[in-house]
């Protein structure tokens, strides 16, 4: 009987830990949704790799490289640290990894659709 007590509270704190997860990383993406880059931040950006490198003539898709741990498996992110931005030109199927502190390009690769995972 006391067994079976103490069982039924460890599945309800293990289900309160459980939901509480869920509600935190719940929440964080929906932050991290509602906080896109602006436009003029975007405009800033690409102004800044166009000046040290001929970009395509086409609106890139931006991300932000948050954790490079996760990413150094992939050749093209071997050398990003965080904070550098990444600039995905679909059309003409090149990626851009830009590093602002230095104002330099770390690398350029090609691509194709969907072979670049975040």
């Amino acid at each position: 009987m006391r067994t079976k007590k103490i069982v039924d509270i460890l599945i309800i704190i293990i289900l309160f830990i459980a939901i509480s997860f869920s509600i935190y990383f719940f929440i964080q993406l929906r932050q991290i949704k509602s906080q896109p880059i602006n436009k003029k931040d975007a405009d800033s950006l690409i102004s800044k790799v166009s000046r040290i490198y001929l970009t395509p003539d086409e609106v890139p898709t931006i991300a932000t490289v948050s954790d490079p741990q996760i990413l150094k498996s992939q050749s093209f992110f071997t050398l990003s640290e965080k904070g550098d931005k990444v600039l995905i030109f679909t059309r003409t199927g090149k990626a851009v990894l830009y590093r602002p502190s230095i104002d330099k390009i770390i690398e350029i690769t090609p691509i194709k659709s969907n072979s670049l995972v975040y």
